[in-house]
């Protein structure tokens, strides 16, 4: 099962400068850990262990368009050809 991965700038020192990646699992969690053993350290960019290993706090990733902190987590399901995009959190302007 082939799942399409979007590397944000941030993160590509971990994929040798590749913006998109591709990587296999039945669940976001089985993709992360599928993606540390070509890329390493990435996944501790992503996962926060202190928290039970859910999404660090300013890491956002999406399922075919879909926030999956609204659907279930790391646990949300992958199916072959769906592509995960990680965008980390912006934040910033004028107080």
């Amino acid at each position: 099962m082939a799942i399409e991965v979007r590397i944000p700038t941030i993160l590509r020192q971990y994929t040798d400068g590749q913006k998109a990646v591709e990587g296999t699992g039945d669940t976001v969690a089985e993709l992360f850990t599928d993606l540390e053993t070509r890329h390493t350290g990435i996944q501790a960019r992503l996962i926060d262990k202190d928290s039970g290993g859910e999404l660090r706090r300013f890491v956002n990733v999406y399922l075919n368009d879909e926030d999956v902190r609204f659907l279930d987590g790391i646990s949300t399901k992958l199916a072959d050809g769906d592509s995960i995009t990680i965008l980390p959190a912006v934040a910033g302007g004028m107080v």
